[in-house]
């Protein structure tokens, strides 16, 4: 048993933010944000929240797939910049959505986040208590970033992507996930940090003192991504017994252009085989994965049979790597 991808989704704000945008609130310029990430806009949230944004993109995934709110058995929501701390907001776009008999929670594993979704509800599924899932990863981090610091604040956007999955028992044919991996070095996860509200209660004399924006060792995080992702996606497709020949897209988590020309070259992969949008939605942690997935495919660029590599990396720090074959 495996499970398939049958529909995507996607949704980003209406607000543009270019680089000469970016220029008039921090000392930077178009030609510094292009020459070191890649990045030429980004969306930003003027009201749309991580559920909105993601109910949204569920609405698109299940419309192709073909699917009603009512039919699915579980929500999983990737995010580290949720409005709510409670309710998750998984269960709020079960609400906002109308999926009534489903399960709903969120995960968190930032940039990993749509990865590690797929792979628990890939291990939900093999056990036979799921037959369908709606994975999201969403993110509105422009609450989160330091809108002084020109060494973080030109890096990200907002926006969410989504997938509906189904169980699949059809043997006649190889296609789904046919392998993953996951990993975490915790030990070196303050590199790449956002600490939350400031603990306070009855019992402190006064609270401890937080900064409550990204905060990023930018070399630290490279160094880690060229290293890691190629070897996680190098065991991924040992796994499911094929090279990086075999791929024909690689779908990697969008944080850097460096990052991901590095990365094939590391491979030694034409980086051609490397789809891209980090030059007009940046850095959307969870939600770059599944938004340039959708965007593949309804542009008609993934084909019945196509090899694909998603691959996750960054805060924890966490990485991740899957195979599929398109259905």
């Amino acid at each position: 048993m495996t499970i398939k991808i049958t529909g995507t989704g996607s949704a980003l704000p209406e607000r543009k933010v270019t680089n000469f945008d970016m220029a008039k609130l921090v000392e930077t310029s178009d030609e510094w944000i292009r020459e070191r990430t890649g990045i030429v806009e980004r969306r930003i949230s003027t009201g749309e929240t991580v559920a909105s944004l993601s109910a949204k993109a569920c609405e698109l995934a299940l419309e192709q797939a073909g699917k009603k709110p009512e039919d699915v058995d579980m929500i999983i929501v990737a995010t580290c910049s949720p409005e709510l701390l409670l309710p998750c907001a998984a269960c709020q776009v079960q609400g906002i959505i109308g999926a009534k008999n489903a399960v709903a929670f969120d995960l968190s594993a930032a940039c990993s986040g749509f990865v590690f979704a797929l792979c628990t509800v890939y291990a939900y599924m093999q056990s036979g208590l799921y037959r369908n899932a709606l994975i999201v990863g969403a993110e509105v981090l422009s609450k989160l970033v330091d809108w002084d610091d020109r060494s973080t604040c030109v890096l990200f956007g907002d926006g969410a992507g989504a997938a509906f999955v189904e169980a699949s028992e059809d043997k006649a044919e190889k296609s789904g996930i046919i392998s993953m991996v996951q990993g975490s070095d915790g030990a070196k996860g303050m590199v790449l940090s956002c600490q939350g509200r400031k603990l306070t209660n009855a019992f402190m004399e006064e609270a401890v003192e937080a900064n409550e924006y990204i905060h990023m060792d930018g070399q630290e995080v490279y160094k880690f991504a060229v290293r890691q992702v190629p070897a996680c996606i190098n065991e991924a497709l040992e796994k499911a017994g094929l090279t990086v020949d075999d791929i024909d897209h690689f779908v990697l988590h969008q944080a850097n252009i460096r990052i991901i020309e590095a990365v094939a070259k590391r491979l030694k992969v034409d980086i051609s085989k490397f789809p891209v949008n980090l030059d007009r939605v940046a850095n959307m942690s969870a939600a770059t994965i599944p938004v340039l997935l959708d965007e593949l495919n309804r542009e008609g660029k993934l084909h019945k049979g196509d090899k694909i590599v998603l691959s996750g990396f960054g805060a924890g720090l966490t990485y991740g790597a899957c195979v599929l074959i398109w259905d």
